[in-house]
Formats: C-alpha cells, sequence, structure tokens
C-alpha cells in the first residue's frame, strides 16, 4: 500500500508540473487539479475591492458565484474575461454574481485600469496568500470555482474552458 501512495503522490505532482508547463505554453486546460474540493463547503473569504472596499464571501449567501484567479498578465484569464461579462449580464438578475480575485502584485491601480479597458462589469478584488490557501492553494490561474446557491463547490477548473460549456454549467448552478 505505501508504493501505491508513494505513486499516486508522485503522480499527482507530475499531473499538476505538467499543468502549469502546459498553461505556459498557450495549452488550455480545463480539468480540476483539486477534485477533492468540489462537493466542500466554500471558504469564506474577505479581501479588498479595487476601491478600496471590503468584499466578502457572506454578502453572497444564496447566489451563485463563480470566483476567478486570475492576472492582467495571464493570457488564458484575459481570453476568459469576456464570457465573464456577458455571463453576469445574463445571469446577474438570476442570482450569478461573478467575482475576479486578481493575483497581480503591482497593486489595484494597474488592475483598476485594465478592467476600465475590457468593460469588466463584475466585482475584482485584490487577493492574497491567505485566500489562496483558503481555496486549497492555487497552483496555477486563471483557477476558476463555481459555487451554487448551498455554499458548496459545485465545479471547479484550472485553465480556460469554452465559453459555451461553462455558460452550461452556470445554468444548471443557477436551477
Amino acid at each position: 500500500m505505501a508504493n501505491y501512495s508513494m505513486i499516486s503522490s508522485r503522480f499527482s505532482t507530475l499531473s499538476r508540473l505538467f499543468a502549469v508547463l502546459a498553461l505556459g505554453t498557450g495549452i488550455f486546460l480545463a480539468q480540476p487539479l483539486q477534485a477533492q474540493a468540489v462537493g466542500q463547503p466554500a471558504p469564506a473569504w474577505k479581501l479588498t475591492d479595487l476601491a478600496g472596499h471590503a468584499v466578502s464571501s457572506d454578502q453572497f449567501k444564496g447566489k451563485v458565484l463563480v470566483v476567478d484567479f486570475w492576472a492582467t498578465w495571464c493570457g488564458p484569464c484575459v481570453s476568459e474575461i469576456p464570457g465573464y461579462i456577458e455571463l453576469q449580464k445574463k445571469y446577474g438578475p438570476d442570482g450569478l454574481v461573478i467575482v475576479g480575485v486578481s493575483l497581480d502584485q503591482k497593486g489595484p491601480e494597474q488592475v483598476k485600469k485594465f478592467a476600465g479597458a475590457k468593460g469588466m462589469n463584475y466585482t475584482i478584488v485584490m487577493g492574497d496568500d491567505a485566500v489562496q490557501e483558503a481555496f486549497g492553494g492555487i497552483e496555477a490561474i486563471p483557477t476558476t470555482f463555481l459555487i451554487g446557491r448551498d455554499g458548496k463547490i459545485v465545479h471547479q477548473k484550472t485553465g480556460a474552458m469554452a465559453h459555451e460549456e461553462y455558460e452550461q454549467l452556470v445554468q444548471q448552478a443557477l436551477k
């Protein structure tokens, strides 16, 4: 049994390393690296938005929540922004809330300029190490969590996913 554990652990580490390398080369993966998060309660968090106001997970109880860890310099992250803008417009009235957790190190002013230029219509907060750890450790971006109205993680993905495919997941969560 010890050999299986060691092999399983090495496979997990290698698959995560592959995912990070693949993302860096422009290959888009949409597979969860930490599937154990699905079905678990989402962690509580409190972060600051681009205007300096506190935003917490408590504000979104009863909503379907997309929590997207991203950065302005991440190509796959940027490619998903138009889809999130569309989802927020289309499903916001039905209870969808999208929160982009920026992992940019240059601060909120750079992110604010970027968000304005892209027309981002959803909440953007500045991430920190604590929120990354609370979500199980973010090893690559984009990493996105879809959280149901009951506060449990419905889906987790690392890497970009086709908008139409992700929209189907959002629709299911909103039912």
